[in-house]
């Protein structure tokens, strides 16, 4: 697949491939040297980057599917012009980046904003990672298939509005914790839930964010819709190439090319 693409690009678009950026769902190393996303059980500390430098022959640089969103929703989505945001993924799992002061936190092994691994339901379901109530044990498509029996585009209204609820739950502790004011949520289960998800998970912010400088946060669906993941992995490219050049040679001018506003990119 990686190969096709990178014929189309030169072939098709007449385009010089620079360096290659991934976002991937967690937990992760550190740009991606291994990945052990829940979701795909055999891959357990599968060697991503070295993967994809192997087949590629450029730079790779990666980062989780989430935080990749924070990125592309801060440089052309829709929280352009704020230096203070969480991002939400909501599809098989449930991710999360945080951007505070402009920066998209990483934290010590690159996992920063997993708020997936928020509690909302003490002692509830069991969650792959072990602990009980975890979001993503009860809100991601995968949950969600296991308590109905159903897949997740085939929801119930109860359980559009539940998971809306739970979500909102989760992002109010984040909005109190870290002072924000804005949470973007994209993802398959959450865009596909529409309305009656963003209602439901709005109306549990107002009810938890009590906190004079959290109270009146909001929580909107991504602008970039499908379309967010891959400039998300682009973005973590683009930083990623800048960065590695700035270690080279110091500061190098600005290139001519759109760059994402946040986490020094």
């Amino acid at each position: 697949m990686v190969t096709e693409l990178m014929e189309r690009a030169r072939n098709q678009h007449h385009v010089r491939i620079r360096a290659v950026g991934v976002g991937a769902a967690g937990p992760v190393a550190r740009n991606l040297e291994t990945v052990s996303p829940v979701n795909i059980p055999a891959w357990r500390g599968f060697p991503l980057r070295a993967r994809l430098q192997d087949t590629t022959r450029l730079r790779v640089y990666g980062d989780l599917d989430a935080k990749a969103l924070a990125l592309a929703e801060g440089w052309l989505g829709a929280a352009q012009g704020h230096q203070n945001f969480c991002a939400l993924t909501v599809s098989t799992g449930v991710g999360g980046g945080v951007v505070l002061n402009g920066e998209l936190l990483d934290g010590a092994s690159g996992n920063a904003g997993h708020i997936g691994h928020v509690i909302v339901e003490p002692g509830g379901r069991r969650c792959g990672c072990g602990a009980q109530g975890c979001l993503e044990a009860e809100a991601s498509g995968l949950a969600i298939e296991s308590i109905t029996g159903r897949p997740p585009t085939e929801p119930t209204y109860e359980i559009m509005q539940r998971t809306g609820h739970l979500v909102g739950v989760a992002a109010a502790s984040v909005c109190n914790a870290l002072d924000l004011s804005l949470v973007v949520v994209g993802g398959s289960v959450a865009l596909g839930f529409a309305a009656t998800f963003f209602h439901s998970a709005q109306v549990a912010l107002d009810d938890h964010a009590k906190m004079p400088y959290s109270r009146g946060a909001r929580i909107t669906p991504s602008r970039l819709a499908d379309s967010g993941p891959l400039i998300g992995a682009g973005a973590v490219g683009w930083r990623g190439l800048r960065r590695s050049r700035r270690s080279v040679g110091g500061e190098i001018q600005r290139p001519t090319a759109p760059t994402p506003s946040v986490s020094d990119a």
